[in-house]
């Protein structure tokens, strides 16, 4: 099991735990913490999170659409340098302890 550390948008810490090979947006919007209105496919912004800069590098690239969908919520919500659509995350089991801030709702 892979150990999740979670700031919900009103700042409540939350620990979840999560199945390696699974994605990371799953586990959140399980907890009811994101909508993930999308399904995972990078097309909602509702799974916005910021990953913690220790973290960040291991989450792997933003894929194309990823990048094009955070573009498009630069007006509504604080993009920034570790943001990520939690959808696009593939859990492994070096993500274990794996720490984030979920991004204002839109």
């Amino acid at each position: 099991m892979i150990n999740i550390h979670v700031t919900d948008a009103d700042g409540a810490k939350k620990e979840l735990t999560a199945i390696s090979g699974s994605q990371l947006m799953n586990t959140i919007r399980d907890a009811g913490i994101v909508e993930g209105t999308c399904g995972g496919m990078a097309s909602c912004g509702t799974c916005h999170v910021y990953i913690d800069e220790n973290w960040y590098a291991l989450t792997g690239e933003r894929t194309e659409d990823e990048g094009y969908m955070l573009e498009s919520l630069e007006e509504l919500v604080e993009i920034k340098a570790t943001s990520r659509l939690c959808c696009q995350i593939i859990l492994r089991e070096d993500h274990d302890g794996l720490s984030l801030t979920v991004g204002p709702q839109i």
